[in-house]
């Protein structure tokens, strides 16, 4: 197995404990690491209900919790692994902080739009898709299937 993959499998593992997390607390289960140089610098996962703030997306958690952590507003050279593709809003938030690399595990067909950001606004970032696909998939339709119960 490529290096890479083997590596971006890894640490989508652990975003996927940080979806299972708000799975856990009744959220939508997302998750996400922020990685600068091979350590884990920040996580997060959706807080939106609990925190009663549509904002509480796991990525802007992550993204916030690592500018903190570096100091720095701009995260040049980390690398956001994310369980589902990022929205609108978090693409933004991909964009201004400066991540050269996302990786997500599932496709988000309906409110996805980091792909479609590539021709407008982050011609510069490296993405990566379909990571543990599968996975990421099982749990939120899990979470969802449970809703509907």
């Amino acid at each position: 197995m490529n290096l890479i993959i083997k590596r971006d499998k890894h640490y989508m593992k652990l975003a996927l404990k940080e979806a299972k997390k708000a799975y856990e607390e009744e959220e939508i289960p997302i998750g996400a690491i922020i990685v600068h140089k091979d350590k884990i610098i920040s996580k997060g996962y959706n807080q939106s209900q609990r925190l009663n703030d549509a904002t509480a997306h796991a990525e802007m958690i992550a993204i916030t919790s690592a500018q903190n952590k570096i100091g720095s507003k701009y995260l040049n050279d980390c690398e956001l692994y994310i369980t589902l593709e990022p929205c609108t809003m978090c693409t933004g938030a991909i964009h201004l902080s400066k991540i050269s690399k996302v990786v997500y595990g599932l496709d988000d067909k309906e409110k996805g739009y980091l792909r479609k950001s590539l021709k407008s606004i982050n011609k510069k970032l490296i993405i990566t898709s379909n990571i543990l696909e599968n996975e990421c998939k099982e749990l939120l339709n899990s979470f969802f299937f449970k809703l509907r119960s």
